[in-house]
Formats: structure tokens, sequence, C-alpha cells
């Protein structure tokens, strides 16, 4: 089959490797479809390491071969991945928090991922699409599962008003996310396809151009943010911009993937009592996974999801899907890999 790689920032090579064959209680799923995800974009321009596998992580496909003592999926579902491989012993998989597990891997960073032909992975991590969902919009459970649990941690509830700082991909399925559960939505954004996007997805208002600080800054005094949810990262100085903005005994929660060390007011922090906390992926809450609800909100609104999707290629024109998802002023939002 056909994988991709990175070899150096900034190119990814396509190699022939060996397809996958399951092992017991694995499933082998044909990749139909797999997003490039803002922190793939991070060690694609060197900010990170590039993973030494197949990189891709936000994935769907069609199970074509199962192995010994699978019985909850078969040939032919298809499915959403939820990349992680977990040990199912250690105190977090026992508690329902196994992205928190002490031998996780994660697909795509340390074993191969979804930009490629093929994908092996523990029947586990294979979730069906609702019938309502395509491949398409399957791929997006990934990106929102991360969004469904960052909401929940940061236990945004009924009538809370949110703060959404970044509408990337995951700033936009945080809004969503939070506009299920019934909070008001504010975000700030950049580009004009990410401001169309936010107000198409409910959110209340939507903070962007040169006086977008200001505006925030005077919004927010008037009338108290409960949460903010920082998707940016990278080099912004986004948390004391979180911690200022967010109303005293308020909750700031951190989704972006900082690639420098970021600075902190820790008086402002000290004397608000801001909770600041940090959310890596998705997990379980009681009977049901983090995955499990954003397939539900997919399944209920799914193009409104689609839409999401500015830009469709080929697996052989990778590089020039990372360079346009790299580009705001093409106009990406979400550029989806389509192998086959």
């Amino acid at each position: 089959m056909i994988a991709a790689f990175c070899t150096e920032p900034g190119r990814l090579e396509l190699r022939e490797v060996d397809a996958p064959h399951p092992g017991p209680d694995d499933v082998v799923v044909k990749v139909r479809s797999c997003g490039i995800c803002g922190s793939d974009l991070h060690w694609f321009h060197g900010g990170f390491p590039a993973p030494p596998v197949c990189p891709g992580h936000e994935i769907s496909g069609e199970v074509v071969e199962v192995g010994t003592g699978v019985s909850d999926v078969r040939g032919g579902d298809r499915v959403a991945i939820e990349p992680l491989m977990v040990c199912g012993e250690c105190w977090g998989c026992r508690t329902g928090d196994y992205q928190l597990c002490r031998r996780l891997h994660i697909v795509g960073t340390t074993v191969d991922g979804g930009f490629a032909e093929y994908l092996r992975m523990p029947a586990y991590a294979a979730f069906r699409l609702p019938d309502t969902v395509d491949y398409e919009v399957g791929a997006f459970a990934e990106p929102l599962a991360v969004c469904t649990h960052a909401a929940r941690l940061a236990d945004v509830r009924l009538g809370d008003r949110v703060l959404v700082i970044g509408a990337g991909t995951i700033g936009l399925l945080a809004a969503a996310a939070c506009t299920a559960g019934g909070a008001e939505v504010w975000i700030t954004a950049r580009h004009p396809q990410q401001r169309t996007a936010a107000a198409a997805l409910g959110a209340a208002r939507v903070f962007s151009g040169p006086d977008a600080a200001r505006e925030l800054a005077d919004a927010a005094h008037d009338a108290s943010i409960d949460a903010v949810i920082e998707t940016v990262g990278g080099t912004a100085d986004t948390l004391n911009e979180a911690i200022t903005l967010v109303r005293r005994g308020g909750t700031v929660l951190v989704l972006g993937v900082f690639t420098t060390m970021p600075t902190l007011n820790a008086l402002a922090l000290v004397l608000r009592e801001v909770r600041i906390i940090g959310s890596l992926t998705y997990g379980r809450s009681g009977p049901r996974a983090d995955f499990d609800v954003a397939l539900q909100l997919l399944a209920a609104q799914p193009e409104r999801f689609r839409a999401l999707i500015t830009h469709r290629i080929g697996l052989n024109d990778i590089n020039n899907g990372f360079t346009i998802a790299a580009d705001k002023r093409s106009g990406a939002i979400k550029v989806a890999v389509q192998p086959g």
C-alpha cells in the first residue's frame, strides 16, 4: 500500500509499504478520509519533531478485515477511529480516563496513522458511524470528541457564557460543542471563512478585525465570561488574555498546543482565583465515551459540519494539502485527505 511519511520539515514522502494484517482483537480499516489537524502543521513546519511513523489521526474508513476474537465490528462496517492505544489495566484506563494511560500510544504520533490506504487498530478503537454520517463527516468525530471532552472538563453548563479563543477547526468545533450544551458562545476569528463558519455553528458573537481585542475586553467587562477555551497555542500570549477575560472564579481550559513556553500572569491567576485545566484528547464519563457524544452531534446535523471541509485532496497530493491547510488566505478550514 501507499503511506505518507515526513522526511524533513515542510515535506511528506509517499512510500510503498506492506499492508497491515490484523492480530487478535484487531481490525484493518481502509481509510476513506483523514483530516489535516492543526497539530500536524506544527511538526510539518518544524515546531515539533516529525513523527517517525505515518502521521494522521482524524480518521474514518471501512473495516475490511477482523482478527480472531473480534465480535463487536465486522467487515463492511463504516467506522470512525479513536486514535488511542491503551493498556486497559492502569488507573487511568480503569477509571475511564484512558487518555492518561501510562502506556498510551497515539496513532499518527507513535504508531502508524491515517495518511495511508489502510490502518490496523484494536477493535475497541473502531466506533460505528451513524447512518446519517458519511466518511467525510465521520472524520470529524476525532476533533469534535476533543471538544466535547474539553467542554466536559470545563463543566460548561446550560446558560453559561463561554469564550473560545481562536477559530481554527478545534475552535469552531469547541463552539459547536458548547452551543449544543446550551451555552452562549463568543469566539475570536482572524479570517473571513472563520467568521462565517463560527456564525453558522451558532456563535452568539464573533470578535474579529483590528478592534477585536478592545471590543472583547469591553464586552467581557459588561457581561461575565464563565469559561474561556484557548485553542490557539503556538507562540501566542493567549493564556494571559484568557486569565484577564474570564470572570473571577471562572475556568480557563487549554486546548492549544504551545510550541514555546508561554508566559503566565500568576498574580492575576491568584487574585482572580481562576482555574486552569489542561485537556489532552478524550475519554469516557460513566457509560458514554466522548467519541459517542461527538458522533451523536455529527448525526444530528451532518451538513452543518460538512460545511467546514473547504478542500479535498488525494493521498498523492498530500504536500499540496498541507500547504493549503497552513495558509488561511487560501480559505482553508479543514483539508480532508481521501486516499480512496
